[in-house]
């Protein structure tokens, strides 16, 4: 019921940190999410949550700080997926159908 009254009182595209603190998207697919684009770079589709799908490559371009941390040679792992995370969190995603 909180969730519901989270969604509702949202802006009306969400990203997935406002789907994440409604409990709509879980940490672990949060977690997936980061896995799978460092596993493919890529990647533009990734389903999350309820019928929701992310452009992950997409995400991580539209930030710099995420990708200068992924162009840094002497950046540490859990440097990289901290800022690959935050820009999956900031992303919008789409409801209902792949992203584009």
């Amino acid at each position: 019921m909180v969730a519901l009254l989270y969604l509702g009182a949202m802006a009306e595209t969400p990203t997935i940190g406002d789907l994440f603190k409604a409990k709509a998207i879980l940490e672990t697919d949060v977690a997936a999410a980061v896995d799978a684009f460092l596993a493919d770079p890529s990647l533009t589709t990734f389903l999350m949550g309820d019928g929701y799908s992310l452009d992950l490559h997409g995400a991580v371009s539209d930030s710099p700080f995420a990708l200068g941390m992924m162009a840094n040679p002497v950046a540490k792992a859990s440097s990289k997926r901290s800022a690959i995370r935050t820009a999956i969190l900031l992303a919008k995603p789409v409801k209902g159908r792949a992203a584009t």
